[in-house]
């Protein structure tokens, strides 16, 4: 499939060009971008043509969160283009779109010998690391940390070449010239961004570029207008009529389609397969055996997939994980096991003198299941690889890939594709190396297509939770309602999973080499989140590193999710034993915090909070995702009711504070969806792992909500001048705990297990 520069074009037909850009990375990059005829590439961020139209390499993995479209409105307000000539396209892989906030965040991941030497080295050490590796993952929230300000100043640095150009042919200075609307103007002289577009090659911008003084941010629109979002999503149209290309959409002469099959576990060997059973399918084009798994080509993809079904690959587990041994696993070592100090303060445990209210919380293993299955398109030939993918690391993806059939990573040529989701599923690059593997033995174009089957057994959860909290409260006194938390203390049992996670994309172990490989060691990345976000004087948290013989992985909200959930439960149970209002008890410890506590203050009045009394189905939870003062932060009020089929969540209520909010509409997606996701998490089922497999087939084991399932959902934005932060996380981690301490509310009930309903009610 060629992806064309206007596939998802917002607007004009298309034209010749101009690539316009700012270098903002050292001068020894080439340009990643390759100039088509009548263009003139400059760097490495956007092209204006000579029909006006402005294209934006977008260097993120587009996969539902609005990304094709939030560094495009930042290029068009910053520029002055009319949002109606924006087009996209994907960005090659290149050190030019480094992601330094992420390598930053992941440094330990990558490179644990310097870590934490210092501040100013970890940051030399990432930016190297992060440019020399051409690591543009999408991750953690950092798309906007990451390429807001070299999006501003590439379209910054191109507004001035337009308008020298302009200035060049009316005899006047540049610094005279608007720039808005697409439209270069300097009093009745008039000249459109295509007209300007080739004298403006030639210009050389002024360094540093001239950024607006005013950062991109969308106004929202009053609360009782109905109208058209300023900045409508530029994917949309496509998805919506099913032109929107990906991976299994790709067609390419003399293709053939592939499914596979994999074993209980990553150590599983395949063991035996009857190969007669399927001669009677039609269109067969290959048998494709490995160690680990088989897969089959064939004209048609259920073809494939039939001939699969009828040869029954066996497969041989070593030692089948099931779901009653993890849980004996982590409860003696919850108690027994080896344990760390991530973080203390006020002297941590020294400060714990009695434990007046303990608790233990337990989390399974939670699936990202996305709607897309892993899906890649490859062509090898004359010792070359063409590989499509949806990949969230695609440089860490195209590596695997070489590696696996033995060529340079020089020799795979990676296109980046949108994902139908990911919930980080599509950082592992498992599918990368099967397809290249596939394609070589085959010798022709291959498309390959996990089963929904394969999708779940072959996925890494995130890891499930053993957590023990306890706390020592202030007595009653004079002027003292008593329950404050003196002294707090949170011991994790839980794989090191960010570790395992990090040996698999950048030291391209297998999960089993992988989990050898960091068994017994501290995991800060693992337990994020449990430090609470209230001031309390002493707070030490411990991990106990857990083998648990499954191999583990990332999941929407990742360690947030169990620790928050863990934390604001036990707020909780602390504010009912000591007889406090939750609001009112969450709010008196928030200290400085008066972001959050507005957050709190209003998701409470959304809610219309009553108190949180017995019977009255309310619960409260926050969040805050980080430490630091730009941290996102939300609070959310769930609401449940007694009905006829028992005790129903009805609403959820949320304010939400991510600082500077470019696009509203985005921004609200992802709160819903995250609030969605939170849904999942609490209410779906716990995936029961018998002989290593899934209990049950699909999606179904995981309950997940459909539309009738979701509540009433309340969303408002608190507003901030603080940088702009990722919501995707937020409504994802605030929901579990909200809704159990709603239940506990309505019913009386402490449910201290997720999935909520997992034992019943």
């Amino acid at each position: 499939m060629a992806i064309t520069r206007r596939g998802l074009l917002a607007g004009a037909a298309a034209g010749g060009g101009l690539v316009v850009a700012w270098w903002l990375l050292p001068r020894s990059y080439a340009s990643p971008l390759v100039a088509g005829r009548e263009e003139h590439v400059f760097g490495a961020w956007l092209k204006i043509a000579n029909d006006g139209v402005v294209t934006v390499a977008v260097p993120q993995l587009e996969m539902g969160q609005g990304i094709t479209t939030i560094l495009p409105q930042i290029i068009a307000l910053e520029l002055g283009a009319d949002w109606r000539q924006i087009a996209v396209e994907p960005a090659p892989v290149s050190g030019a779109y480094a992601n330094i906030p992420l390598a930053r965040e992941w440094l330990a991941l990558w490179d644990s010998h310097f870590t934490g030497l210092s501040p100013a080295s970890d940051d030399l050490l990432a930016t190297r690391f992060a440019q020399g590796q051409r690591f543009n993952a999408t991750a953690g929230g950092t798309s906007l940390a990451a390429y807001e300000l070299p999006c501003r100043e590439a379209a910054a640095a191109a507004r001035a070449m337009l308008a020298q150009a302009a200035a060049s042919r009316w005899g006047v200075s540049w610094e005279e010239c608007e720039v808005e609307n697409g439209l270069v103007t300097q009093g009745a002289n008039r000249a459109s961004f295509g007209e300007l577009a080739e004298e403006a090659a030639g210009q050389t911008p002024p360094d540093p570029p001239p950024l607006k003084s005013d950062p991109p941010r969308e106004k929202p629109l009053p609360a009782d207008v109905d109208a058209a979002p300023a900045f409508p999503r530029i994917d949309l149209p496509s998805k919506v009529d099913g032109s929107h290309r990906f991976a299994g959409d790709v067609r390419l002469p003399g293709m053939v389609f592939a499914s596979i099959r994999h074993g209980p576990a990553d150590g599983s060997e395949l063991e035996g397969f009857d190969t007669k059973a399927a001669a009677g399918i039609r269109g067969l084009a290959g048998i494709i055996e490995s160690k680990r798994w088989l897969a089959v080509a064939a004209e048609t993809w259920w073809s494939a997939e039939s001939a699969l079904a009828a040869m029954r690959p066996r497969f041989r587990t070593a030692a089948p994980v099931n779901s009653s041994d993890i849980a004996a696993r982590l409860g003696t070592l919850l108690t027994a096991g080896e344990a760390h100090v991530i973080a203390e303060t006020g002297f941590g445990g020294d400060a714990l003198q009695r434990v007046d209210i303990g608790r233990r919380y337990e989390v399974e293993p939670a699936y990202a299941a996305p709607v897309e299955t892993a899906t890649a398109t490859a062509r090898f030939a004359d010792g070359r690889l063409d590989l499509w993918i949806a990949s969230q690391a695609p440089e860490q993806a195209r590596v695997a890939a070489a590696r696996a059939i033995g060529i340079s990573p020089e020799d795979v040529a990676l296109y980046p594709m949108p994902a139908g989701g990911s919930f980080d599923a599509r950082l592992e690059h498992d599918h990368a190396i099967e397809i290249a593997l596939i394609a070589r033995e085959l010798g022709r174009p291959v498309q390959l297509v996990w089963p929904r089957r394969d999708e779940l057994i072959r996925a890494r959860p995130r890891a499930p939770y053993w957590m023990l909290l306890g706390a020592q409260l202030a007595k009653n006194g004079p002027g003292n309602p008593g329950g404050a938390i003196e002294a707090m203390r949170v011991r994790i049992a839980t794989p090191p999973s960010a570790l395992e996670f990090g040996q698999r994309l950048f030291g391209n172990r297998t999960s089993m080499a992988a989990m050898r490989d960091t068994a017994g060691r501290a995991d800060p990345l693992a337990v994020a989140g449990a430090v609470p976000p209230y001031t309390v004087p002493a707070v030490m948290v411990e991990h106990v590193p857990a083998d648990i013989g499954l191999p583990v992985g990332r999941v929407r909200g990742n360690a947030w999710g169990p620790t928050i959930f863990a934390v604001e439960s036990f707020i909780d149970e602390i504010a009912a034993k000591s007889k406090r209002e939750p609001l009112s008890f969450r709010m008196s410890m928030l200290g400085g915090d008066v972001r959050l506590a507005a957050c709190l203050q209003r998701a409470a009045q959304l809610a219309e909070w009553d108190g949180g009394v017995d019977q009255s189905g309310q619960g409260l939870a926050i969040a805050r995702l980080g430490d630091g003062a730009d941290a996102p932060r939300i609070a959310c009020v769930a609401t449940a009711r007694h009905g006829e089929g028992g005790v129903r969540v009805v609403r959820l209520s949320a304010a939400v504070d991510i600082g500077r909010i470019v696009n509203h509409d985005i921004a609200r997606q992802q709160i819903e969806g995250g609030l969605v996701f939170g849904i999942g998490i609490a209410l779906g089922n716990a995936v029961a792992l018998r002989g290593g497999l899934p209990e049950g087939g699909g999606d179904a084991p995981l309950g997940l909500p459909g539309l009738a399932d979701c509540p009433e959902m309340r969303v408002v934005f608190i507003a901030s001048d603080a940088p702009p932060a990722d919501p995707g996380e937020l409504g994802a981690v605030v929901v579990p705990p909200a809704i159990a301490n709603a239940l506990y509310s309505a019913t009386g009930l402490r449910l201290r297990r997720l999935p909520l309903l997992s034992d019943g009610i």
